[in-house]
């Protein structure tokens, strides 16, 4: 499996991300967002978390418009993967990649803790190594990840199956304690709270690593 890790001004995961890829076998490049392509024969893209360019205007929202973001959304439309976190999930959205909005967090407060998730569907890729309903401790540490949605857009979600894992105890408000989405073709994920900060027994926690290992799997059987 071969994964490309973007890089933005202010990203502050992007070797925590590069080590949880690495420890499930992926071969891993750190691709700058100055560049214009991703490394040839690139399985999947990593959209770490961070304050991508300050979090200026909105956050990922400068980010989206870098030169590298061209280069994600053809990937993604040839049906590439991508995993976007955190502030990877707010250029996700930013980038149209994904539906929905991160707004500031319900109570305007920056969050930094381990939280309870409920994995919703094991539909895909990112979470066919868990049943659906399987709950999960993984950190979060965000001040937008309020995920907003339309009923509308919210009801699509929902009958498409493509909200990933759920708050157990939202912690930031979002519209139906979402906290990942998937999507349409369930090859691109987007989630605040961090796996790749609960892959390592040195972390604290183990729960996110079934994430990666997931992907491995999927990609080297393709």
């Amino acid at each position: 499996m071969k994964a490309a890790i973007l890089v933005f001004p202010g990203s502050n995961c992007d070797r925590d991300l590069q080590t949880a890829f690495e420890k499930a076998g992926a071969d891993v490049t750190m691709v700058w967002h100055k560049d214009n392509a991703l490394p040839a024969g690139t399985d999947i893209v990593g959209v770490p978390g961070g304050f991508s360019y300050g979090d200026y205007l909105r956050c990922g929202a400068i980010a989206a418009n870098s030169p590298i973001c061209g280069s994600l959304r053809e990937h993604v439309a040839r049906g590439g993967y991508a995993l976007g976190i955190c502030n990877g999930f707010q250029i996700l959205t930013e980038t149209r990649i994904l539906p929905g909005a991160l707004l500031r967090n319900a109570d305007l407060k920056y969050l930094c803790k381990t939280v309870s998730l409920q994995v919703k569907t094991s539909d895909s890729d990112f979470t066919r190594a868990w049943n659906a309903g399987t709950e999960l401790r993984i950190p979060i540490a965000h001040h937008e990840g309020n995920y907003r949605a339309d009923a509308e857009l919210m009801k699509q979600l929902e009958a498409e199956d493509r909200i990933a894992f759920t708050y157990n105890d939202n912690p930031n408000g979002s519209a139906g304690n979402v906290a990942g989405v998937l999507s349409e073709n369930r090859r691109v994920l987007g989630m605040m709270p961090h796996p790749e900060r609960a892959a390592d027994e040195v972390l604290g926690g183990t729960d996110g690593r079934a994430m990666f290992t997931s992907l491995m799997n999927a990609l080297v059987s393709a």
